[in-house]
């Protein structure tokens, strides 16, 4: 591959070429990881990951109870709260922290 400059600006600001750019799909706002190596530094693409949420139990019984349509539904989403060990009527009820 032929050798494109970078131009190193203040605070080590540094701008990549448009050609790299596209042929390593960075766009702005993109994580690069820059490692110190013998033959120089290399920068690579940072996988980034987000945290799940993880939802309590009252919580996953306030979302049957709140997305129940119909009388219907809400009577099966009550039934698999009740199996879950909670009481329907105050999980709607509980203060949100």
């Amino acid at each position: 591959m032929k050798q494109l400059p970078v131009k190193v600006g203040r605070r080590g600001t540094i701008v990549l070429p448009a050609e790299l750019r596209k042929r390593y799909k960075i766009q702005e706002d993109s994580v690069l990881v820059a490692m110190p190596t013998k033959e120089g530094i290399l920068l690579q693409l940072a996988g980034v990951f987000v945290q799940p949420e993880i939802y309590t139990l009252e919580r996953r019984a306030e979302f049957l109870l709140m997305n129940a349509v119909g009388a219907r539904e809400e009577k099966a989403a009550r039934e698999k709260v009740r199996k879950m060990g909670l009481n329907p009527d105050t999980v709607l009820a509980s203060p949100k922290g």
